[in-house]
């Protein structure tokens, strides 16, 4: 007969596999079989090795350690948060940062995240993380962070090259109109901006 802690470890080893996890999925799932390890008693005095819960999870998963810990600080967010992960509007590891802001740091977060309708990149939730650590958390601050332009989103003209070629069919063919701004630099010594 299986103990309780036995029971969850094979319930989460069976699910952990299928095809379609949401990350909310895995992250519950990695903790479950975490702490019924830790209940078990399996710590690695008792296993003879020097595995962590974590490391023994990674054994029998595709994640490593390390991304099983990832996993598991989602579950430190609160659920609309969490939510926005699993609808892939956060990413998975700028949801891992913001997971260290306290609840009430998320709940400003997601108020300004629904007001802004825009999600923090990595480097803004890693500058968010810090201004709760520093005290200095402000809706103002997130509002201000939220509304930077990021270069993913930075309007960008592209052309084919075969549209390109028509029009410029030699590949070392200058441009008149480039040369002539050149020279007209030289000419006043700078550009318009440097004057």
């Amino acid at each position: 007969e299986l103990t309780k802690d036995e029971a969850i470890v094979q319930m989460v080893d069976s699910n952990i596999h299928r095809e379609h996890i949401l990350p909310s999925e895995k992250a519950f799932a990695y903790k479950m079989k975490s702490e019924a390890l830790k209940h078990q008693g399996k710590t690695s005095c008792q296993l003879d090795t020097k595995l962590r819960t974590d490391e023994k999870i990674a054994e029998t998963v595709n994640d490593s350690a390390r991304q099983i810990q990832r996993y598991i600080r989602l579950t430190y967010l609160i659920p609309e948060l969490l939510k926005l992960v699993d609808e892939e509007r956060i990413a998975f590891t700028p949801a891992v940062e913001i997971s260290y802001l306290s609840e009430y740091e998320q709940q400003i977060l997601l108020e300004q995240i629904e007001f802004t309708d825009a999600t923090p990149s990595l480097s803004q939730a890693q500058r968010l993380r810090k201004f709760s650590k520093d005290g200095n958390f402000f809706v103002d601050t997130v509002f201000a962070v939220l509304n930077e332009e990021k270069p993913n989103q930075k309007e960008q003209v592209r052309f084919m090259e075969e549209v390109i070629r028509k029009y410029f069919p030699n590949k070392r063919q200058s441009f008149p109109c480039l040369k002539n701004g050149r020279n007209k630099e030289k000419e006043t010594g700078g550009t318009k901006d440097d004057r």
